[in-house]
């Protein structure tokens, strides 16, 4: 009887380890250094930034599909907000088929620079494989982080924190 209760408790243990693990929150591993130095060579020598150009405020028509989108705290799943701006942007690039996109990636200043970039990286390919399953070319889409090196919003708060976690685009 004794065995059979020390082979219950230490079942139950288990048990109790297994559903414990299953339960916590899992944090996505910081970047190795390859991936920053990866940001900053595909910045510097692939992408040809300077060739792709920001989305003029003052045109009606662009500025009405590339909005910026944002995202929750620490992480890169698109809302359905972020979906419609991305249908409009999908649709646009159907209707230009020899344009190609950005899409920026950034973050909040909380987190390391290193967890930031890889967190940006995340963001913008959460936008590209969208409009890719809506049947955009890959090929026309690139992608790039910025982590938290160009906020739009100054300050330690919500208000801010909300405004720099986004997506930005530009186009060629």
């Amino acid at each position: 009887m004794q065995h059979t209760a020390k082979t219950l408790m230490i079942g139950m243990f288990i048990a109790a380890l297994v559903c414990s693990a299953a339960c916590t929150k899992k944090n996505v591993p910081p970047p190795s250094a390859d991936t920053a130095e990866a940001v900053e060579v595909i910045e510097e020598t692939d992408l040809g930034a300077g060739e792709f150009r920001a989305i003029d405020p003052n045109d009606p028509v662009l500025s009405a599909v590339f909005k910026n989108i944002h995202f929750g705290y620490d992480q890169f799943s698109l809302k359905p907000q972020a979906r419609a701006i991305l249908d409009g942007i999908a649709a646009w690039m159907k209707e230009n088929p020899s344009r190609l996109l950005l899409v920026e990636g950034h973050c909040d200043e909380r987190g390391t620079n290193e967890y930031n970039l890889a967190l940006g990286d995340r963001r913008a390919n959460s936008a590209k494989t969208y409009l890719v399953q809506l049947g955009i070319d890959a090929a026309r889409i690139y992608t790039i982080s910025y982590g938290e090196e160009r906020p739009v919003a100054m300050g330690n708060n919500e208000s801010a924190w909300s405004k720099n976690r986004r997506d930005e685009f530009k186009i060629k």
